[in-house]
């Protein structure tokens, strides 16, 4: 008799399947004619860019998404970016659940992977599911309501809705997608709402909720907002947050005092629109403020700010916020001659440290190696260094924003923005063990032998 081959896929590799099925689902609905306005098919690898900005949550397109799409496509649009925000492993945790089918073991681990809980955390995946799809249905209705009051007077009961619900949903999941295009001035995102606070703000208040993580708001509400009883990660991620939103509005304040956008802004204004470039720039993808109208400067904070992205288990991409904390604690011990490094009361292990840079260096080397592709294939009146370096990171940090017309690219470099869209929203560590994972054998231990740093 022949000996049956089992063929088990491992955690990393069901997330990153999970999702590139339903990318290319979504890119067969977006090629359909009639998901067009104007009845033609879009090409297929535009179709795909599509499909596969909406469902890592990005924000990046080929084409405008209210001038371009009917509908349907926008529909289309709207549930993948839902799907992707939610995360694949939740909705098809939502149908276990609906159906009162038992979840194994190996379904547990890719969930809590999913939702940020990690791996060897599985207990309460049942209540963890309810809460992320409840929380999320909660605070987009929400939002949506607020919106309704600026948009129903603007554009009427049922496009004033439709509009309010889209915008909501793509605030929280941190997409980016926008329809406030028109065939006159295609792509302007929420310019036109820079000086509204209710717009602005509640865009803020969703992207900052969709940027923390299912399982902080989770920990947060449990411990009825006592910070005190908080754990150390939800406390750092919090914390991270903050500085890195004060600190980027005051230097946006700073560095673009002088932008000719700002020309009629008052103080007040300039600060909302600050708060907003803060908050969008980690990884949501909207803008009240033309990327093209920052300066250097503040072109430059808005690449590290997209570089470092938002919290694990969440809707951002990036480096995410406790990578960057774990790795700046790290560098401030050894800079003070300590073995151990401290948050806190608590001490992180080496590994940890070790696991951050292993993730920083990937993301240094993936930024890099997809804009010097970029650089190489497409002229330079289609994207000169700066724009290539800037999609690179938007799409890896699935942060959405844009510097040139994507449309215009070779298929090259829109499939390298796809992977790179695809390792955002997995997380660059789950995406690396998706490719080179293998089994676990017993490690020999070699002797040791210095190499001269610094």
């Amino acid at each position: 008799m022949k000996k049956k081959i089992k063929f088990k896929l491992s955690i990393w590799r069901i997330l990153a399947l999970g999702y590139l099925i339903t990318m290319f689902l979504g890119s067969v609905l977006l090629i359909l004619p009639f998901a067009t306005k104007s009845g033609q098919s879009t090409s297929y690898i535009d179709a795909l860019f599509t499909a596969a900005s909406a469902t890592f949550i990005t924000g990046l397109a080929p084409y405008d998404t209210a001038t371009h799409w009917t509908l349907f496509g926008q529909l289309v649009m709207l549930f993948l970016i839902q799907l992707g925000g939610l995360g694949f492993m939740t909705v098809v945790s939502v149908i276990f659940v609906m159906f009162k089918h038992g979840m194994g073991l190996n379904e547990r681990r890719v969930m809590m992977m999913d939702a940020g809980g990690g791996s060897t955390v599985l207990t309460g995946v049942k209540k963890l599911v309810i809460r992320i799809v409840a929380g999320s249905l909660i605070i987009e209705a929400v939002g949506a309501l607020l919106l309704c009051i600026r948009f129903i007077p603007q554009f009427g009961a049922l496009k004033g809705i439709y509009f309010s619900i889209w915008h909501s949903v793509s605030a929280f999941c941190n997409a980016g997608f926008d329809l406030m295009g028109t065939a006159d001035a295609p792509a302007i995102s929420l310019t036109n709402y820079a000086t509204d606070p209710l717009v602005s703000l509640t865009i803020c208040c969703l992207i900052v909720l969709g940027g923390l993580g299912f399982c902080v708001w989770g920990e947060v509400l449990d411990i009825k907002f006592n910070l005190k009883k908080a754990s150390l990660n939800t406390k750092v991620i919090l914390i991270v947050n903050a500085i890195l939103l004060i600190g980027g509005t005051l230097l946006y304040l700073l560095f673009e005092r002088n932008n000719n956008f700002y020309e009629d802004f008052n103080f007040g204004e300039k600060l909302l629109a600050s708060i907003f470039n803060s908050t969008t720039a980690r990884t949501a993808g909207f803008s009240t403020t033309p990327v093209s109208s920052l300066s250097d400067s503040g072109f430059l904070l808005t690449i590290l700010l997209m570089f470092i992205g938002g919290s694990s288990g969440s809707t951002a991409g990036g480096l995410k916020v406790g990578t960057f904390a774990v790795i700046t604690m790290g560098m401030i011990g050894v800079f003070r001659g300590r073995k151990d490094i401290n948050i806190g009361k608590r001490r992180i292990d080496n590994s940890l440290v070790a696991r951050a840079l292993a993730i920083l260096t990937a993301c240094l080397m993936t930024v890099i190696i997809s804009t010097l592709i970029i650089c190489g294939v497409e002229p330079h009146e289609v994207a000169h260094f700066d724009d290539a370096l800037f999609l690179s990171v938007s799409a890896l940090s699935t942060a959405g924003l844009g510097t040139c017309d994507i449309a215009s690219f070779c298929w090259l470099s829109k499939l390298i923005l796809i992977i790179l869209m695809l390792a955002g929203r997995v997380g660059v560590l789950t995406f690396a063990l998706a490719l080179g994972e293998k089994k676990t054998t017993a490690e020999i231990r070699r002797p040791i032998e210095n190499i001269l740093i610094g």
